[in-house]
């Protein structure tokens, strides 16, 4: 007898919603049921291209009873936590994109609400998937460095007036919360993942290219310790021309260092460890596409796996409430000082 098919709800049709959809629907354990976005016509359009029932807000369906054991939230940054919260308290699942919110105190609770209603809270955390970070976790969990005594974290983008359209979200500070969350929070993530939280965090930020359409600097220079040991720095900024440079990553160790780079840290460019040989690693997902400009790693079909896994009771959740909580906490503790 065939097992009961976990039921999906989109909430946000925008890029990554429509990448939610196509990965549930191409799941044979998955199912689709309902698509939710407040601009009508956007809304009506994925219902009909994908099948299900179209609703324009998420307490529209809510209060339509349809069956949903999971709703995705791919809503603008600003938006997250409260229609969590909403799904929540309607006794769904949530699958919520990064962030998980904008201030530690909505992550809180998010998280809150979970252990009242006893529902799952998965965080969207791709790039923990990507071959490169894999190998970089297993080298740094085992030892293989030994000491950690530097990390640099570099990642800067193009985000210009292709990406911030007029009257959109982008660069709101309210729906937005700047490029430390919606760019390169993923990279953010993927450091802490590896070497745990940070202290005596100093930043300098300026806008040079964004004030004319975002309410956030774009670039900047964060230098901080590991409470694990060792010193750390993010260099980053959007305002590079026309195209995306690099997302990378140095970490130099007692017994060697690496250097994972390319446009989106998916590339090993250095290796120098004592003792150890280089293993050869699977090819790195493509970027999402999203037309006039490029994100981080299309893997979203491993997020989908893993509610499914840990709803069916296979597996546990890979990226936790507490792990989505305490990158927003770190992220906040980066956004400090601008520059003169």
């Amino acid at each position: 007898m065939q097992e009961k098919k976990i039921k999906f709800a989109i909430i946000g049709q925008g890029h990554i919603g429509r990448r939610h959809a196509a990965m549930v629907m191409g799941h044979d354990e998955s199912e689709l049921v309902a698509v939710v976005d407040p601009i009508k016509e956007l809304a009506d359009e994925q219902g009909k291209l994908n099948g299900v029932k179209a609703f324009y807000s998420i307490d529209d369906l809510i209060a339509s009873g349809i069956e949903v054991d999971v709703m995705n939230i791919c809503t603008p940054n600003g938006l997250h936590a409260s229609l969590a919260i909403k799904a929540l308290e309607a006794r769904a699942n949530v699958v919520i994109e990064k962030p998980m919110g904008l201030t530690r105190q909505e992550c809180e609770d998010v998280i809150f609400k979970s252990l009242q209603v006893s529902r799952q809270v998965f965080i969207v955390k791709q790039n923990r998937y990507t071959p490169t970070s894999a190998w970089l976790k297993e080298v740094i969990s085992g030892g293989k460095l030994g000491k950690i005594n530097m990390v640099q974290l570099n990642c800067y983008w193009n985000r210009d007036d292709r990406y911030y359209k007029k009257g959109g979200w982008k660069g709101k500070l309210d729906l937005d919360g700047g490029v430390l969350f919606t760019q390169f929070s993923h990279f953010i993530d993927i450091m802490y993942w590896l070497f745990g939280d940070i202290k005596n965090v100093q930043t300098r930020t300026t806008n040079f290219n964004h004030k004319h359409n975002t309410e956030f600097d774009d670039s900047g220079i964060i230098s901080f310790e590991f409470v694990n040991g060792g010193i750390g720095s993010l260099n980053f900024s959007t305002s590079l021309w026309d195209q995306n440079m690099e997302s990378s990553i140095a970490v130099i160790g007692e017994n060697g260092a690496v250097k994972v780079a390319g446009q989106y840290m998916d590339t090993v460019e250095y290796v120098h460890i004592k003792d150890y040989t280089m293993p050869q690693l699977p090819p790195s997902a493509p970027p999402n596409d999203y037309g006039d400009y490029k994100g981080s790693a299309a893997n979203h079909h491993f997020v989908i796996q893993n509610v499914i896994d840990v709803l069916m009771n296979r597996a546990v959740i890979s990226t936790n409430a507490l792990e989505g909580l305490k990158v927003v906490e770190i992220i906040e503790r980066m956004n400090g000082k601008k520059m003169e």
